[in-house]
C-alpha cells in the first residue's frame, strides 16, 4: 500500500538546467550576487504546490523542491567518465570529513549540551551526517542508472543590457545541447528575460521585447522586472544551497571540447566574490523573483510534467493488458524479440556485461554503460514524474513493473511503500544489484556512491525506525565492506539511530566499526569520538526489571552488567594508543591500567596450544608494554607535577582468603575444624575436673620471628615483576604506646612472575614486645614503576539480626589477620620422629614415636594428649614377637565391661625419665605409640597436646600432625548360611585373599570374639588365598542379655515418642577368654575399632537421630554379634597387623521391640525415616526360627515288576532361636503337581501329610513321611509348605507374636533317583550259553 504524499528528498526533486548569457553574468557578478542558478536555488522549496493525478485528483503538496544548476557545469560533467566521478566524490567527501571533523566535533558537545538541558537531545542530526547527505544530495550530474538528475527543463536566460537581447535569446535557442545521447532529452525549454532597472530599454521597450519573445518561442516565457539597486541592499539570509562537486581539471576529462574555452567564459565571472547564504537584494526583487518561480511551477513545469505523465500512462497502460501480458511472456519465455509498443522514444537496452569485474546486470543496475547508450526508459521517467507530482498509486504501481522486469525501481519503493517486513526485501535487492558478486571484494566508487545516495535518501523516510523496517539496518547494509570515510559515516548514522532504538548493544558494534574504518583512513578525531561512544555503550549495564531479592539470593551487585570482555579490551587498547599519539598520556595510561584488568585468560601458552590462547599472551605482553612505556613517557614529562593518585592498579595478585600467618611450633596441617574439634572435646573433658582455661595456640613470641605467608598469582600470560615487597602492619588498639620500632618486617627487593605462576611467599616479622598486631595490606611497586597496595582483609559476614539488616546489605566489619605476641614462658615443642608421609597397609600397627621438649622458660608438670574419635592407636612400647622369649608368651583375656560408644578420653602422658614428675626448661624425653590403619585413602593423624605448670594453672596447648596414606591388603568377605547338619547351626566362610603385595603374607591366627556364639574351623585352604569355613553354635554357658535389649528397647521407645533420651551408659558385657598369639595390649585397638566400625553405621542407619545420643541408645555390642580378628604378617618387611570383621545380629531375632509407638517429631518425613531406620536395624532383626532340612535318600534300586517302590524321606526341622518357641504346621501334597516338565518329575506323597508340634529353643525333630514312586526317574523332593508360628506362653495361653510360610526354594532342589532292578529272562540265559560255546 502506498504512502499519503510525503515529503521526497531533494535530490529527487526536478532538474533545471539554466544557460545565461553573457551579459546577465557579468550583470549578477557587479552587484555582488551569485549566478542565476544559485539565486533561483535560494527560493525552493515552494509551500503549498497543488498537483494532479491522471485521473485529474487534485495532490496538495506542501512543499515542492526544485533544483537549479548551470547547463555548462552539466554538460562538462557527462564528459566525465562516470566511474572517474565517483571516484572523485568519495574523494572529496573525505577530504571534507578529515578537514572538518575537529569543529563538528566542538560543534556536537556544545548542541548535545544544549540538547540534553532542553529534552532534545532524540531529535539531533549530527553535523557529520548532515554534511554527507548535503554532498549526496547535492549531486546534479546526469547518470546513466537513473534519471532523477536528467534536466525536466531548460531555462534559456538573457537580460535587456545589450542592444538586441532577441537575438542573443535566439542565439541560445539555437545553440545545440551538448549532453551525451543517453540523457533523456525529453524537458522543457523556457526563455528568461530579466530586465533590470538600469536597463538601456524601457519597460514598454522590455514588455514588446516579451511579446516578440511569447509569439517566437511560445508561452514558455516570463518577463522578470528587479530594480537591482547600486551599490547593494544589505545582505538578505537564504537557504545553504547545495554542495556540489569541484570541476575536475581540464585535462583530466575523456573527451576535452575544443569549444570549450568560448563557452566557459561567461563562467568566469563565477571569480567574483559573493556571500555565501545571503542574497544582495532588495525585498521587491525577492518578491519578484519568488512570483517567477511559483509561476514557472505552477504555470509551465507542473502542467507539462502533467501531460507527459497522462501520455506516458496511456503506452504503459496499452502495454500491461493481459493479451499484451500474455504474448510479451510466452516471447519472453521462448526467447523471441518483441517490438515495444511505447512511445517515440526508444528504450534502453541490454547492456554488454564486458564491464570490467561486474556481473551482468540488468540496464538499471548496471555498474558502467558505454557512452552510446540509451537514455532512461519512458516507463521510468513515467514513474520518476510521477512520483515528483505526488501520483504515489501510479508510480508504485510502475515502480513494482520495474521492477518484476528486473530494470530498477527497489530503490524507491522504500520512499513510498508504507512499513511492513516486506521493504526491507526491497532495500536488500537495490542494493545487491551493485555490490559486488564476489565476497571479500571491496565495492567500486560508483557502487559506494549509488549505495551512499539510496542510503541518504533512505534515512529521511517517514517510519524509517518503526520496527517493521528498523531502518537502522538499511544503512550498514548500504555501507557493506567498503572502507572509505563515506561508509563509515554510515555505520555511525546507523549506531545513532540504534541509540535512539535503545539498542545499545548494537550501536556499540556499529561505531566500533565506524571508528576501524576511519582508523584506516587516519581521521583520528572522529575515531576516537566513536571508540569512546562505542566503550560507554558496552559499560552501560542494560536495565535489569528484576526484584532486588534476585541480586541478592544470586550473589550478584545490582549494577553489575553483562559487559563483553571480549570487546573493551580491544576499545581501551585502540583508546590508549589513539590518545598516546594525540598526546593525552594520562588518559592513556589510564586506559592501558583498565586493559590489565581484563586479563583472565585461564592457561598458560604452550607450543601445542590453541591459536586463541597464543593471541591472549600475545597481547597481555602488548599491554603491559604499552603501559610501561606510556607510563615511564608520563612520569618523564610530567616533572614536579607528577603523580599517581587517580591511577590505580585494577587487578590483584594476591589472595587474601589463603594469606597464613605461620607461626613457629604451629605449623603444622590439619584442617582448622579438626582442630577446633580437638579443643572442644579437651574442654568438654576438662569441664567436670576443673576451671582452669585452655589458651589457644597461634601466638607469636616476643624476639621470635613468625611469618606471613601470601599466597601471589600472576594473572597475565607474560612475565611480570615487582619490586619492594612488604606487608603494613599496625598495633591494635589504634593509637596504643610503644616503641616507634616495635616491628621490623622484611622487604623484598624484586620478585619475577612467570605467566601464570602460582607462588608462595613467606615475608617474616619480629616483634619486640608482647601486643596485637593486625596485617591490613600488602605494598609493592608494580613493574618497579606504579606504587600499588591490596587489602589483606575479607569482608564480614552478612548480618540479619534486625529488620533494617535483613531488608538491605549490611556486613560485619572486615576480618584481617591478626597476631598475639607473647612473652615465651609455658612453651612445648613435640615433633614425629618420622617426618615423611607414611604409607600403611589396611589394617597395619605401626610402632611410632613423639618427641616432646620444653623449650620455654618456667617447668611444665601435666601433658594431656587428645586425638580424634576415629584415631586408632595405643600408648605403649611395641615389641616384635619373634624378639620375645617363648616363657613370656601368655593369653589376652577380653573381659571388658565397657560396652559403650563413648569417644575416648584424653590421655595423660606418664613419663618415667624425667626426675621430680616435671619437665624442666630444656629437658625433653619421647613418647612411643602404635597407630592402627583401620581406613583406606590419605589421611592425617592431629593430635593436640595440653599441658600447664602444675595445678591450678591455665593450660597452653601445641599441634602436631602426621600425614599418612593405608592402601589395601587384603580383601575378605565374610558370611553366613544355616548349618546343612544337627552339628552347626550356622556355617561361616571367611575368604582372605592378597590383592596388592607380590610378597607373601601370613596369616598366623584368627579369632573369633562374640558373647554368644563358639566357632570352631571346618576346613582350611591356604594356597592363593585362605579360605576358611568356621561352624557357629551356641555357648554352653550364654549369660542373661535381657538387661541390654530393654534398655535398646527403652530408649528407641522414648526416640520415637519424643521423649528426652537419659544420658546412661548401656550395661555392661562380658566376652569369654580368647587366647592371642600377640604381644601388643590389643584390647584397646579393637574397642576403638569396635567403636568407629558401629559409629559409622549408626550414622548411615538412623540420620534422623542426634550422634550425640547414639552412646545412650545403642551398646558398642550386640549380645548376638560375631566378630572375626585376623592377625597378618608381611615376614619379607617385617610388617604384621590385623582384619577386624563383624557379623552383626543378623542371626537373632528380636521379638521384644514389637511396642506400640506413639511418634511426636518434627515433620511427617523424619517421622518414617526414624520409624524405617529402626524397624530395619540390627535391634529389629527378624527370620523364620524353623529351618527344614531334607535328608536325601541318593539312588534307590527297586524291581517294579512287582510293586511300586515307597521310599520313605527324612525331614528335620530345627527352631534356631535362642529364646522363643515355634508352632509349626507341615502340609504335603497329596497330588502329583506339575512344577517343572523339563527337569525333575513331581513328587507324590502317600500316608500321612500333615504334621503338626511345637520346638522349643534350640530344639530340633525328625519327620518321615512317604514317597510313592510308580516308575523309574528322577523326583523331586518338593510339594510341601511350612507354616511356622513364633510366639511364647502367656498366663498358660499362647500368644503368636509372628508368621512365617516357607515352600521349596527354587535355587536348591533335592531329589531322589530310583532305578528299576529286574533279574533277567530265560532267553537272555539261552543265548548267552550258545555264544559261548562258539
Amino acid at each position: 500500500m502506498a504512502r499519503v504524499a510525503s515529503l521526497l528528498p531533494p535530490s529527487l526533486s526536478p532538474h533545471i538546467c539554466i544557460i545565461s548569457s553573457s551579459d546577465l553574468v557579468d550583470l549578477l557578478s557587479s552587484l555582488s550576487l551569485p549566478p542565476l542558478p544559485r539565486v533561483l536555488q535560494s527560493f525552493s522549496p515552494l509551500p503549498q504546490v497543488t498537483t494532479r493525478t491522471t485521473s485529474l485528483t487534485p495532490v496538495p503538496l506542501q512543499s515542492f523542491a526544485l533544483r537549479f544548476s548551470d547547463l555548462l557545469e552539466v554538460e562538462e560533467g557527462c564528459r566525465e567518465d562516470e566511474e572517474q566521478r565517483a571516484g572523485r566524490t568519495i574523494d572529496w567527501i573525505s577530504a571534507r570529513i578529515s578537514s572538518r571533523c575537529v569543529r563538528w566535533l566542538e560543534d556536537w558537545e556544545r548542541a548535545e549540551r544544549a540538547a540534553v538541558e532542553n529534552d532534545r537531545a532524540n531529535n539531533l542530526r549530527t553535523p557529520w551526517w548532515n554534511d554527507l547527505r548535503q554532498c549526496i544530495e547535492g549531486d546534479h550530474i546526469p547518470s546513466k542508472h537513473e534519471g532523477w538528475n536528467h534536466p525536466v527543463a531548460i531555462v534559456l536566460a538573457v537580460s535587456t543590457m545589450l542592444p538586441n537581447p532577441l537575438q542573443t535569446l535566439a542565439q541560445l535557442h539555437a545553440r545545440p545541447i551538448e549532453l551525451p545521447s543517453w540523457v533523456d532529452n525529453t524537458h522543457l525549454r523556457y526563455s528568461l528575460i530579466v530586465h533590470p532597472g538600469n536597463s538601456p530599454l524601457s519597460d514598454e521597450e522590455a514588455n514588446a521585447l516579451f511579446n516578440a519573445v511569447k509569439k517566437q518561442y511560445g508561452l514558455h516565457s516570463y518577463l522578470l522586472p528587479l530594480e537591482l539597486p547600486s551599490p547593494p541592499p544589505p545582505p538578505v539570509p537564504v537557504p545553504i544551497a547545495p554542495l556540489r562537486l569541484p570541476p575536475i581539471p581540464q585535462s583530466l576529462l575523456n573527451t576535452p571540447d575544443p569549444s570549450a574555452d568560448t563557452e566557459s567564459k561567461p563562467s568566469s565571472a563565477s571569480l567574483f566574490t559573493y556571500e555565501m547564504n545571503a542574497l544582495r537584494m532588495s525585498e521587491q526583487d525577492i518578491q519578484q523573483t519568488a512570483k517567477f518561480v511559483r509561476e514557472f511551477v505552477s504555470m509551465s513545469l507542473v502542467p507539462w510534467m502533467e501531460k507527459c505523465v497522462a501520455d506516458w500512462n496511456e503506452n504503459f497502460t496499452s502495454t500491461r493488458r493481459l493479451p499484451s501480458r500474455l504474448f510479451s511472456s510466452t516471447r519472453r519465455l521462448f526467447g523471441t524479440g518483441a517490438a515495444s509498443p511505447a512511445p517515440p522514444q526508444t528504450p534502453a537496452s541490454s547492456v554488454s556485461s564486458a564491464q570490467s569485474g561486474a556481473r551482468s546486470w540488468p540496464q538499471s543496475s548496471v555498474t558502467s554503460i558505454p557512452a552510446g547508450g540509451h537514455p532512461p526508459s519512458q516507463q521510468r521517467r513515467l514513474a520518476e514524474f510521477a512520483t515528483v507530482l505526488g501520483d504515489l498509486k501510479l508510480a508504485v504501481s510502475v515502480w513494482e513493473v520495474l521492477k518484476k522486469d528486473g530494470k530498477g525501481g527497489s530503490e524507491m519503493l522504500p520512499l513510498l511503500l508504507s512499513p511492513s517486513p516486506a521493504v526491507n526485501l526491497h532495500v536488500m535487492q537495490a542494493l545487491s544489484t551493485i555490490t559486488s558478486s564476489e565476497p571479500g571484494l571491496e565495492p567500486s566508487a560508483l557502487a559506494q556512491l549509488r549505495s551512499l545516495t539510496y542510503a541518504v535518501r533512505w534515512e529521511g523516510s517517514a517510519g524509517f525506525l518503526t520496527s517493521p523496517l528498523e531502518g537502522d539496518r538499511w544503512l550498514v547494509w548500504a555501507a557493506s565492506s567498503a572502507e572509505e570515510p563515506p561508509s563509515a559515516l554510515l555505520l555511525a548514522q546507523a549506531a545513532h539511530l540504534s541509540v535512539r532504538r535503545l539498542s545499545h548493544r548494537r550501536a556499540a558494534l556499529w561505531f566500533l566499526l565506524a571508528a576501524t574504518r576511519l582508523e584506516k583512513s587516519g581521521i583520528k578525531p572522529l575515531t576516537i569520538y566513536f571508540l569512546r561512544k562505542a566503550y560507554g555503550l558496552y559499560n552501560a549495564s542494560p536495565e535489569k526489571n528484576l526484584s532486588p531479592s534476585f541480586w541478592d539470593a544470586e550473589g550478584i551487585e545490582m549494577q553489575a552488567s553483562t559487559r563483553f570482555d571480549g570487546i573493551l579490551p580491544g576499545l581501551e587498547h585502540a583508546l590508549g594508543r589513539l590518545d598516546y599519539t594525540t598526546g593525552d598520556v594520562r588518559q592513556a595510561v589510564q586506559f592501558f591500567l583498565s586493559l590489565l584488568g581484563r586479563s583472565s585468560y585461564p592457561t598458560h601458552p604452550s607450543d601445542n596450544a590453541p591459536p586463541e590462547i597464543s593471541k591472549n599472551h600475545a597481547m597481555d605482553k602488548i599491554f603491559l608494554e604499552d603501559f610501561r612505556v606510556a607510563f615511564q613517557h608520563l612520569k618523564d614529562t610530567s616533572g614536579s607535577e607528577f603523580h599517581t593518585t587517580d591511577l590505580t592498579l585494577p587487578v590483584t595478585f594476591f589472595n587474601p582468603r589463603l594469606t597464613r600467618v605461620r607461626i613457629p611450633g604451629n605449623t603444622v596441617g590439619g584442617d582448622p575444624l579438626t582442630w577446633q574439634s580437638r579443643e572442644d572435646s579437651w574442654t568438654s573433658f576438662w569441664r567436670t575436673r576443673g576451671k582452669e582455661a585452655l589458651h589457644h595456640t597461634g601466638k607469636a613470641t616476643v624476639n621470635e620471628p613468625f611469618w606471613v605467608d601470601l599466597v601471589v598469582q600472576n594473572p597475565f600470560n607474560t612475565e611480570v615483576n615487582m619490586s619492594n615487597l612488604t606487608v603494613i602492619v599496625t598495633r591494635l588498639p589504634t593509637g596504643s604506646e610503644g616503641t616507634p620500632d616495635f616491628v621490623n618486617v622484611e622487604i623484598l627487593d624484586e620478585i619475577i612472575l612467570d605467566p601464570k605462576e602460582s607462588r608462595t611467599i613467606p615475608l617474616s616479622i619480629l616483634a619486640r614486645q608482647p601486643m596485637t598486631l593486625q596485617i591490613s595490606h600488602v605494598s609493592y611497586v608494580f613493574l618497579s614503576l606504579l606504587p600499588a597496595s591490596e587489602f589483606l582483609g575479607s569482608r564480614g559476614r552478612r548480618l540479619q539480626d534486625t529488620p533494617h539488616q535483613r531488608q538491605n546489605k549490611v556486613y560485619a566489619p572486615d576480618t584481617m589477620a591478626t597476631v598475639e605476641v607473647e612473652d615465651a614462658a609455658q612453651r612445648l615443642s613435640a615433633q614425629f620422629f618420622e617426618d615423611s608421609q607414611l604409607v600403611l597397609y589396611h589394617g597395619e600397627c605401626r610402632p611410632m614415636r613423639i618427641w616432646l621438649s620444653n623449650i620455654g622458660t618456667q617447668a611444665i608438670g601435666d601433658i594431656w594428649l587428645i586425638g580424634g574419635d576415629d584415631d586408632e592407636f595405643w600408648f605403649g612400647e611395641f615389641r616384635d614377637r619373634d624378639t620375645v622369649e617363648t616363657s613370656a608368651l601368655g593369653s589376652e583375656t577380653f573381659d571388658s565391661d565397657n560396652n559403650s560408644l563413648l569417644p575416648r578420653t584424653p590421655y595423660k602422658i606418664q613419663w618415667s625419665s624425667v626426675d621430680d614428675s616435671i619437665l624442666i626448661p630444656g629437658a625433653s624425653f619421647e613418647i612411643p605409640f602404635v597407630l592402627h590403619a583401620n581406613r583406606l585413602g590419605e589421611q592425617e593423624l592431629c593430635l593436640l597436646l595440653t599441658f600447664r605448670e602444675g595445678h591450678g594453672h591455665g593450660f597452653h596447648c601445641v599441634r602436631i600432625a602426621q600425614s599418612f596414606e593405608v592402601r589395601p591388603l587384603l580383601s575378605a568377605s565374610l558370611t553366613f548360611q544355616a548349618g546343612p547338619t544337627l552339628e552347626n547351626f550356622f556355617t561361616s566362610i571367611l575368604e582372605v585373599r592378597n590383592i596388592t603385595l607380590p610378597a607373601s603374607v601370613v596369616v598366623p591366627q584368627m579369632v573369633t570374639l562374640s558373647p554368644t556364639w563358639s566357632c570352631k574351623s571346618l576346613t582350611s585352604s591356604k594356597h592363593q588365598s585362605f579360605r576358611s569355613l568356621i561352624g557357629v553354635n551356641p555357648r554352653d554357658d550364654i549369660p542373661n542379655f535381657n538387661d541390654t535389649f530393654q534398655f535398646v528397647i527403652g530408649s528407641l521407645a522414648k526416640v520415637l515418642k519424643g521423649q528426652a533420651v537419659v544420658e546412661n551408659p548401656p550395661p555392661p558385657l562380658t566376652r569369654p577368654p580368647v587366647i592371642l598369639s600377640r604381644q601388643v595390649r590389643i584390647m584397646s585397638l579393637l574397642h576403638q575399632c569396635r567403636r568407629n566400625m558401629v559409629a559409622r553405621e549408626l550414622l548411615t542407619q538412623h540420620p534422623y537421630i542426634s550422634p550425640a545420643l547414639h552412646p545412650f541408645i545403642f551398646p558398642l555390642y550386640h549380645p548376638q554379634s560375631l566378630d572375626v580378628l585376623l592377625f597378618w604378617d608381611i615376614p619379607s618387611s617385617g610388617r604384621s597387623g590385623h582384619w577386624h570383621g563383624a557379623l552383626n545380629a543378623v542371626i537373632k531375632e528380636v521379638q521384644e521391640m514389637k511396642v506400640k509407638r506413639s511418634m511426636y517429631v518434627e515433620t511427617q518425613r523424619e517421622k518414617s525415616m526414624i520409624l524405617e531406620s529402626i524397624r530395619a536395624c540390627e535391634w529389629n532383626a527378624e527370620m523364620n526360627p524353623i529351618l527344614l532340612t531334607i535328608v536325601e535318600p541318593g539312588i534307590i534300586n527297586h524291581n517294579f515288576s512287582k510293586t511300586s517302590c515307597h521310599v520313605p524321606v527324612a525331614l528335620v526341622l530345627r527352631n534356631l532361636s535362642l529364646t522363643c518357641p515355634s508352632k509349626y504346621t507341615l502340609k504335603l501334597a497329596s497330588e502329583a503337581t506339575a512344577y517343572d516338565p523339563s527337569d525333575l518329575s513331581p513328587p507324590s506323597w502317600i500316608g500321612r501329610l500333615t504334621f503338626r508340634g511345637m520346638l522349643e529353643p534350640m530344639q530340633h525333630v525328625t519327620l518321615t513321611p512317604t514317597l510313592l514312586v510308580t516308575r523309574p526317574d528322577t523326583y523331586s523332593l518338593e510339594g510341601w509348605q511350612l507354616e511356622v508360628e513364633v510366639g511364647q506362653m502367656v498366663d498358660s495361653s499362647w500368644r503368636t507374636i509372628y508368621r512365617y510360610l516357607e515352600k521349596p526354594s527354587e535355587v536348591h532342589r533335592p531329589s531322589v533317583t530310583v532305578v528299576a532292578s529286574a533279574p533277567p529272562s530265560q532267553d537272555f540265559v539261552s543265548l548267552h550259553a550258545s555264544a559261548m560255546k562258539c
